[in-house]
């Protein structure tokens, strides 16, 4: 890392610890991305002849194995189409190694991560002798860790799913362990679907929302994604933290949370690419929530809301963030944070840019 910054003069991201890059040219134009991870490298260019020279660069200060083009990083496979423009990302070596690690290979593919009738809850965990010795060998935490990874990486139309099993961890039961083994099902009815991204001369644009219904606990879940060139680049599905007392307060907290991950991929990306960002779109599909970000005015019903997520209400005044209502038909994060039917799930998966190559 120093031979990058000190002596190949590269800039360390602000943002991001494992990347440095590097302009050049006139204006700019011509520019290199590292990224790193442990001891390997990944090295993305705006000019293919920039990579011999960069390595050659790199070579003088380091031993360095040359592994070619990119084709699989962590786990996930990757495929360039130079000529279509195009990149497919897949982990489904991935999710057939664990698979075939906790014997699921005779399970039946299905059309959804989740039944939209199943109702989870810590009542469910084992409570009699027989369950408890059911339940005893059975490896779940390594399991939900293993859908997990999957799960961030090429596959978020399954994290509401594992977002609600891993919430039975400790103690789970038979009914939270087949929840678990549906994910798998699903997993292998979607196994020709890549992550796919083109260029497209489009903007970053988000989606924000909140379950409409809450668990059991009374925390709602919040959930956002971002797309860029046609598919997702970051989501995310997690608890609330707090206990809402409507859905316009569980929007509005989605909203913020959402907000603070569109600064961080504006700051990342306006270093990476210089140039003027345009205000980044975001999403919501609920009328009052957007209201309450523009008036600014005391309202008798949210006055117990926590001042932290009235932070919205500055990234708006300041123009990093446009708030658009959208109809929840076409709210992509639905899929974040709830269990839907075959036909939404299908959708808003396309939606996400998980499609055949």
């Amino acid at each position: 890392m120093e031979i990058l910054v000190k002596r190949l003069e590269f800039v360390r991201s602000d943002v991001d610890q494992t990347v440095f890059y590097r302009h050049g040219g006139h204006n700019g134009h011509t520019t290199i991305i590292v990224v790193i991870h442990v001891d390997d490298c990944t090295i993305a260019v705006s000019t293919l002849s920039l990579i011999v020279t960069f390595k050659r660069q790199i070579s003088k200060h380091v031993e360095i194995t040359d592994l070619g083009e990119l084709h699989w990083l962590l786990s996930i496979e990757i495929k360039c189409d130079h000529e279509r423009r195009t990149i497919h990302l897949s982990q489904h070596s991935y999710i057939d190694s664990i698979i075939a690690r906790y014997n699921f290979q005779d399970l039946k593919p299905v059309s959804t991560p989740m039944e939209t009738s199943t109702r989870l809850s810590t009542s469910q965990a084992p409570a009699t002798t027989l369950k408890i010795a059911k339940m005893h060998d059975v490896p779940y935490l390594k399991v939900v860790g293993s859908l997990m990874y999957a799960s961030l990486g090429t596959c978020p139309n399954i994290s509401f799913a594992v977002q609600t099993v891993s919430w039975f961890s400790k103690n789970p039961g038979l009914a939270h362990w087949d929840a678990v083994k549906r994910i798998f099902c699903y997993l292998k009815g979607m196994a020709n679907l890549w992550l796919s991204y083109r260029v497209v001369k489009d903007n970053l644009v988000g989606y924000a929302d909140a379950d409409g219904s809450m668990a059991e606990d009374r925390h709602a879940i919040s959930g956002y994604t971002f797309m860029l060139h046609g598919g997702a680049v970051s989501w995310s599905a997690q608890w609330q933290e707090i206990i809402s007392l409507s859905t316009t307060e569980s929007e509005y907290v989605a909203i913020t949370h959402a907000a603070k991950e569109a600064l961080w991929i504006r700051s990342l990306l306006s270093q990476l690419f210089p140039g003027k960002l345009d205000p980044t779109t975001l999403f919501s599909d609920n009328q009052s929530t957007i209201a309450l970000t523009r008036d600014h005015q005391y309202h008798a019903r949210t006055k117990h809301i926590d001042i932290r997520f009235h932070f919205i209400c500055y990234v708006i005044e300041n123009g990093s963030i446009r708030l658009i209502y959208c109809l929840t038909d076409d709210m992509v994060t639905d899929t974040l944070t709830k269990a839907l039917p075959s036909a939404k799930v299908k959708h808003f998966t396309s939606q996400l840019g998980l499609a055949a190559p």
